[in-house]
């Protein structure tokens, strides 16, 4: 099934900054002093070989992500490797967790550092704001967050650079005494001894080195993938690594690793000796940056894996929303809803276990999937091989294994809960799906209940009943209730009753004739019903609030436009009020078999049960359904693309499958009530059918601004739709849309 793809747009010089200033983050600043405590002099040695036990990893992701150059990182390989199941579900939304949670814990961490500098700083209010200031940036683009991180990055690197070479040229700089402290490396103590300190130390260490892996996870959006995944990735490990070593290096030999042991401010310890005057400021700065980059890549990483996991249809399906900058809008939004939440609350310290056992559950899955992929599809193309497979693996696992065996009890305790609440919450995910979809399939199949035809003219009837009979004819136990109001005048007496009410039936009766032939050619039950009320919209609202059997009231378009516009609208009244999906025929001769069908689809619901009422009405016959994209202006093969992949996920997603008879068209036209009245007249069909607009709601407006000019332009027959949706969900739409109207308008500006 083709997919909406996001846009490559980052650069090399972008992706490097994403892996290494996402990497370096806040890590370094207290990771100097626990390693000092934990080895000593040693903890420079268990960076570089936390580093080198990396490689193998990196190695590894940069065969992987060229290979499948696609968003999502371990989750996709996971997936390709063991299939879409629990496995892919469990590594995939752990990892968005962790990286969620690490940008929680970045946030704050930006607000402690800052509130350094300004006295009196409220430190929640300030991690949201950084939450949602990032989260509108990466709305308005990868490249904004890719030039971001390179600011960031460029004078992360600057400060550290700076670091090395003034503390190992400064006369109070390093120094080999003091980074000895008078102990010798590996001196007067066994080998366990020595090795189990190391050991510690490297699972300290471990995950501060795999930031790359948002290089993987957001691999799509990488200009020449084949080149720049690799250089990215192994480029960010290498600065990496010479920046965590020799930072390391020159603190412990400026500080005595006795004093520096445990402690959370170690780098400005040491800068306050070689760097008196500016170190300390500028050291405080750069954990002020280096927070920032840890948020920016840490809710990049979480929004790409909400986005993927959402379009493989294992998270809800909103989360794979596309703007019109080409990004995950919906995902940046629940990202930076739950990173907030998170940030507000206080649980920061709580699920930064959670984060860094996280990665690790998934860097291990990552891996195994490498060679079960080597193995399934030898002859796939790999722009990247790695060198000495597959010792690569057998290092990556090992260092896994290794770091859990040694890593905090608190942390593994934490993924198992995890790991256990996942999985509980996937199997009934996947039950209630499977539900939803059997259910939709036998409704589908055996329909039920009743259409509402309500009218009280026996001409209006006519093609009402036309339109009713072919949708609901390969349904069991579905039929069609002719409906007609009685207008009781208020004075009406008790005697006055019979009479009225026989004359109704007589004229129902008349209608029954005229309509019952062509129910019966199609096996369609039908029958009349009449309800007494002072209004009509009155009678309808009660017949269906009784009876909850209803399932969609079809109502006629007066001929005399005049009555369709009067103050008080019996139309617009069930059009905006009745709790059923509503459709309007503006009946122009429609055939008794309806052939070709036009629907015009935007991304509303209204849009959405048009297409579905136009393909359950060419279900049985050999009818054709046209679904239409209309786009306003001059767009290039990419833009074209992605919306014709997003029209069809959404028919696929409304029709649970891509129906043969469907077709697909996207045009740029000068407007869209011209495009749509030329696509009708060309292809000569016999029913438009329209989503109503939201102006529906507005007085002056009947069916929306579109709606009232086609339905009176358009040479064939025309349907227009209303989909039912509760307060809530109401609501939701109407936000999203808006959301999606200023995203074009700025887009359209800035175009401009």
């Amino acid at each position: 099934m083709a997919r909406r793809k996001l846009r490559r747009q980052l650069n090399l010089l972008q992706v490097i900054m994403l892996g290494t200033a996402g990497t370096i983050a806040a890590e370094i600043f207290v990771l100097t002093g626990h390693a000092a405590g934990i080895a000593g002099p040693e903890a420079v040695l268990a960076l570089v070989l936390g580093g080198v036990l990396t490689l193998s990893i990196a190695l590894n992701y940069c065969e992987l992500a060229t290979t499948y150059p696609v968003t999502g990182g371990a989750m996709t390989y996971v997936g390709e490797g063991f299939g879409k199941g629990l496995l892919m579900f469990l590594v995939g939304s752990l990892d968005a967790l962790s990286s969620t949670f690490y940008a929680a814990l970045s946030a704050v961490g930006f607000a402690i550092s800052l509130s350094v500098f300004v006295r009196g700083l409220p430190i929640v209010p300030t991690a949201i704001a950084v939450i949602v200031v990032v989260s509108l940036i990466q709305m308005r683009g990868i490249t904004n967050v890719g030039n971001l991180q390179v600011v960031l990055g460029g004078f992360l690197l600057l400060v550290f650079g700076y670091f090395i070479i003034r503390g190992m040229t400064d006369p109070n700089g390093f120094s080999m005494q003091t980074y000895l402290s008078g102990r010798v490396v590996f001196e007067n103590q066994s080998v366990w001894a020595h090795l189990g300190r190391m050991l510690t130390a490297i699972a300290l260490t471990y995950n501060a080195y795999v930031g790359f892996e948002v290089i993987a996870d957001d691999a799509e959006e990488i200009t020449k993938p084949n080149r720049n995944i690799p250089l990215g990735i192994l480029m960010s490990l290498l600065f990496t690594a010479i920046i965590y070593s020799m930072v390391s290096l020159v603190t412990i030999g400026t500080v005595p690793f006795s004093q520096l042991a445990n402690s959370t401010t170690a780098l400005t310890d040491a800068a306050s000796r070689f760097w008196p005057t500016y170190g300390v400021p500028i050291m405080g700065a750069a954990g002020i940056v280096a927070t920032l980059t840890s948020v920016n890549s840490a809710m990049l990483s979480a929004t790409r894996e909400a986005f993927t996991l959402s379009r493989d249809r294992i998270w809800p399906r909103p989360f794979s929303r596309l703007s019109q900058w080409r990004t995950p809008y919906m995902a940046i939004i629940f990202i930076g809803l739950v990173s907030a939440l998170v940030a507000a609350i206080g649980l920061v310290d709580f699920l930064s276990f959670i984060s860094s056992a996280g990665y690790m559950f998934v860097l291990f899955w990552a891996t195994l999937a490498m060679p079960r992929l080597r193995r399934m599809h030898p002859d796939l193309e790999r722009p990247f091989k790695v060198p000495l497979y597959p010792l690569t693996v057998y290092l990556a696992a090992g260092s896994g294994l290794i770091i859990i065996a040694f890593a905090n009890p608190r942390a593994l305790l934490f993924l198992g809960v995890v790991l256990v609440v996942l999985s509980v919450v996937y199997f009934i995910s996947q039950r209630y799906r499977a539900h939803v979809e059997l259910r939709n399939r036998l409704e589908l199949e055996e329909g039920g209940g009743r259409v509402l035809v309500a009218t009280k003219r026996a001409n209006t009837a006519v093609g009402l009943v036309k339109l009713a009979s072919q949708l609901v004819q390969n349904e069991e136990d579905t039929g069609i209730c002719l409906f007609s109001v009685l207008k009781s005048p208020v004075n009406l007496s008790a005697e006055q009753v019979p009479a009225l009410v026989a004359e109704q039936k007589e004229t129902q009766k008349k209608m029954l004739e005229e309509v019952l032939p062509i129910a019966s050619k199609r096996n369609v039950p039908v029958y009349t019903k009449h309800k007494l009320a002072l209004r009509v919209e009155e009678g309808i609202f009660s017949e269906l609030n009784r009876h909850k059997d209803v399932r969609l009231v079809l109502l006629g378009y007066p001929k005399d436009r005049s009555k369709a516009v009067m103050p008080h609208n019996i139309l617009k009244e069930v059009m905006m009020t009745a709790e059923r999906d509503v459709a309007v025929l503006r009946d122009r001769n429609l055939p008794e078999e309806i052939q070709r069908v036009l629907v015009p689809v935007g991304r509303g619901p209204n849009a959405r049960l048009a297409l579905q009422i136009a393909m359950e009405l060419t279900r049985a016959g050999n009818g054709h359904v046209t679904a239409l994209r209309l786009l306003t202006e001059e767009v290039d093969e990419e833009r074209l693309e992605d919306e014709t992949l997003q029209l069809t996920e959404t028919a696929e997603e409304e029709l649970l499958e891509m129906p043969e008879n469907l077709e697909i068209k996207v045009l740029v036209v000068e407007s869209v009530a011209d495009g749509i009245l030329r696509e009708a007249q060309e292809g000569q069909y016999d029913l438009l059918i329209m989503g109503a607009g939201e102006e529906v709601l507005s007085p002056d407006r009947m069916l929306g601004k579109l709606n009232d000019y086609l339905i009176e332009e358009v040479p064939c027959s025309m349907l227009v739709v209303r989909r039912y949706q509760g307060v809530g969900r109401l609501w939701l739409s109407k936000q999203i849309k808006r959301i999606e109207e200023n995203q074009e308008k700025e887009r359209l500006t800035s175009a401009a």
